[in-house]
């Protein structure tokens, strides 16, 4: 993972001398833990890239699990943030789709996510699974609410939206693939074309 790496979707804009210690500590080891990987990463890389001691990264985490945890629970809570400022204007929903998913793939542009969480999760508990994947599904759940709204105000059909979010980020991942071969735009409208047509039309 290269240090080129864009924003991330849910990376917060505030640098990381105007957070508290603990904040800066969370907001640097996310940078770390998304451009090197988890495996890559020591609780002394973290102390170092934040210029703190080593003890002051153990006073807040006693272990990497619980920071890398901490860390990407609460980039998700960021990232369900800003595809909710997305989704709630009153544009329409296509639209909306469309910027929410150019800014996803603009986000993990250098990421593998799938490799990224399946190195850290063989050394993650039970527990620190559990508090991931409830973040995740409240991510998925911002996007099935706002196609739930459209459904229930008759602007497309009645289905499974909860199957349908999860259908998109699907696509999205599955579009990144893709992503050098053509211009960015033209990839956002395949990808939403495939899944527009699926929940616009009952032909």
């Amino acid at each position: 993972m290269g240090n080129q790496l864009r924003r991330p979707l849910g990376r917060p804009k505030k640098v990381a001398n105007e957070l508290t210690t603990n904040d800066k500590i969370l907001f640097l080891a996310t940078e770390l833990f998304l451009d090197k990987g988890y495996t890559n990463v020591s609780m002394d890389d973290v102390a170092k890239y934040c210029n703190v001691t080593r003890a002051t990264v153990y006073y807040y985490y006693k272990t990497k699990n619980d920071l890398f945890t901490e860390a990407m629970v609460q980039l998700m809570v960021r990232i369900k943030q800003q595809i909710i400022r997305i989704l709630s204007t009153e544009e329409p929903l296509r639209f909306r789709l469309f910027k929410l998913a150019k800014a996803h793939i603009e986000a993990t542009v250098d990421m593998d996510i799938n490799a990224f969480m399946k190195e850290a999760k063989i050394a993650l508990s039970l527990e620190q699974l559990r508090l991931m994947e409830i973040s995740e599904n409240e991510m998925y759940f911002a996007l099935e609410q706002a196609l739930q709204a459209e459904m229930n105000k008759g602007n497309i059909p009645k289905s499974n939206a909860r199957l349908q979010s999860i259908s998109f980020v699907a696509l999205l991942t599955a579009g990144k693939k893709l992503e050098y071969e053509q211009d960015l735009e033209g990839l956002v409208n395949e990808i939403l074309d495939l899944f527009w047509y699926g929940i616009s039309s009952k032909e």
